[in-house]
């Protein structure tokens, strides 16, 4: 595995794969790699011929109170594991590569940066928005690969990608879980151990509602009323809503078409978020 830390170099180390028509995946990260983004890599490794990993904890996306100076980060163990698990090239740009002095250019995100984490992290994703369109110009990647707990994130990205015409393939990996049912995520470390039990109950309510909808329940107000009762241990619950699984528009009953309850909520001072797909 090679680490690389600028985009030229980048360019100059994947130009041959290029040449060649390889299949280039990339994998974006902000680092504290967990199985969830590993499992990206082994859906990367399996699609194409080369995987590019990028580690960069992304300062636009971040608001004026939220986590930016404590995000968990850990370089070498980082390096460590993508290298254990095939990655062909590390990408790790520090912040004035990919924020240059007097950079002046974001990209603005539409309707779907709104609704749900939107209305409560104004100008999240527009940061998320701006970095990911970085990236995936300086990669210049086949596919690119996101996990679905990121719900709205994979929306957001999606739709930039076809706005702009990126020749960019996304693909969703489903959410990878610890073996008691929480999402896997680097903010999970930030839980002590008897918050990290409270913090099931997202978990349990999630899949309450799926299990409601799966026995023939199809009015979303039942559904997240089912799931409602399951979140009183958590501390504060932002949101909890059914949406459209692709416009994340509010679902209407009777449910018909692609739905995904999705849930936003501090346990403690963390903050979650989790969501599941409503299909038979």
């Amino acid at each position: 595995m090679q680490t690389i830390t600028t985009a030229a170099e980048l360019r100059r180390a994947l130009a041959d794969s290029r040449k060649n028509d390889r299949r280039i995946g990339f994998v974006p990260t902000m680092g504290y790699l967990h199985e969830g983004h590993l499992a990206l890599v082994k859906a990367s490794r399996a699609r194409c011929a080369v995987t590019v990993v990028s580690i960069f904890v992304n300062p636009t996306q971040f608001g004026p109170n939220e986590d930016l100076s404590v995000y968990p980060r850990d370089f070498s163990r980082d390096q460590r594991l993508c290298s254990e698990a095939g990655t062909d090239f590390l990408f790790a740009p520090d912040a004035r590569e990919v924020y240059p002095p007097e950079f002046d250019t974001f990209v603005e995100p539409g309707e779907l940066a709104r609704p749900l984490c939107g209305a409560f992290r104004p100008g999240h994703f527009r940061g998320v928005a701006t970095v990911v369109c970085k990236l995936f110009n300086m990669v210049q990647p086949n596919v690119a690969f996101f996990g679905q707990k990121d719900l709205q994130q994979c929306a957001v990205v999606r739709r930039m990608t076809v706005d702009l015409d990126l020749p960019i393939e996304i693909v969703i990996v489903p959410t990878v879980r610890e073996q008691d049912g929480l999402a896997m995520s680097s903010r999970n470390r930030y839980l002590n151990a008897e918050e990290r039990q409270r913090a099931l109950a997202i978990n349990r309510a999630l899949l309450a509602a799926q299990a409601a909808f799966r026995a023939g329940e199809r009015d979303p107000e039942k559904l997240v009323r089912t799931a409602e009762w399951h979140l009183l241990s958590i501390d504060h619950l932002q949101y909890l809503e059914i949406v459209h699984a692709h416009t994340l528009r509010s679902a209407a009953s009777p449910l018909t078409g692609p739905a995904a309850i999705c849930v936003a909520g501090y346990v403690g001072r963390t903050r979650l978020i989790d969501n599941v797909i409503l299909n038979r």
